[in-house]
């Protein structure tokens, strides 16, 4: 009895440890092929993608991008879709790609899949009506997905897009612009995906020396879904 409670013990302080709380941005994950954490190419395309908006800082990193010539994905909540439209319509204007993050950014740990189903289809109702532009991709809030999670995204057409290791920038607990600037320029490489968030104005600013540092290393700023073009393309033989 004694060795059986010592194990339960055990296993307890294990998930403790393991089991991120209600404010981390990564929860646990199951691995499944069809879940998209960055792209195998050898072309120099980058993928940079921003959660939660949108908010009022949102303009400010959409002139940023345009400065440089950037071209990023938004997974953006359904209702504050409804309470920023312009920012969302100026969004698809400029060739930024609209992406599902749920209507309401529910906890992802107990959902049916009858609610998930409801709160991507309501975002992405939202969505076409505001920008008229249908998402075809979904991130989970919090980063956590299970098998019910990318089938269910799967049935609304639409596929589950992580990203990549070491590049959550983390900008959320506003660590200071260096570091999220370190974490971008010392860990990307080609077929990245990048994850930012639209309301911390040190992503702004962050952005204006992460956008030109790529750019002089060659790099191209894609949407998810161009990214997701380019997938194992062959490269050119000479």
């Amino acid at each position: 009895m004694k060795g059986l409670k010592r194990l339960f013990v055990g296993c307890v302080f294990l998930l403790t440890v393991l089991i991120p709380g209600p404010g981390d941005v990564q929860a646990l994950q199951t691995p499944h092929h069809d879940v998209v954490r960055e792209v195998a190419t050898s072309q120099k395309v980058v993928a940079l993608t921003f959660d939660d908006g949108p908010y009022p800082n949102t303009p400010h990193i959409l002139d940023t991008l345009k400065k440089y010539d950037a071209k990023a994905t938004f997974f953006s909540i359904g209702k504050r879709v409804e309470w920023l439209p312009d920012t969302i319509r100026r969004e698809a204007a400029e060739g930024h790609e609209l992406a599902n993050h749920t209507f309401n950014h529910p906890s992802m740990r107990r959902i049916s899949p009858e609610k998930l189903h409801e709160e991507i289809v309501h975002a992405s109702d939202t969505m076409e009506k505001v920008a008229q532009v249908k998402p075809v991709l979904f991130r989970p809030p919090g980063g956590y997905y299970n098998e019910m999670i990318v089938s269910t995204a799967a049935a609304d057409h639409c596929t589950v897009v992580m990203w990549s290791p070491n590049l959550d920038t983390k900008d959320w607990t506003r660590p200071g612009v260096y570091k999220i600037v370190q974490c971008v320029l010392k860990n990307v490489r080609n077929g990245s995906i990048v994850l930012f968030h639209d309301r911390e104005p040190q992503t702004t600013e962050a952005l204006e020396q992460i956008l030109p540092a790529l750019k002089k290393q060659g790099y191209t700023f894609v949407t998810v879904s161009e990214l997701l073009q380019v997938r194992n393309a062959p490269t050119n033989s000479h």
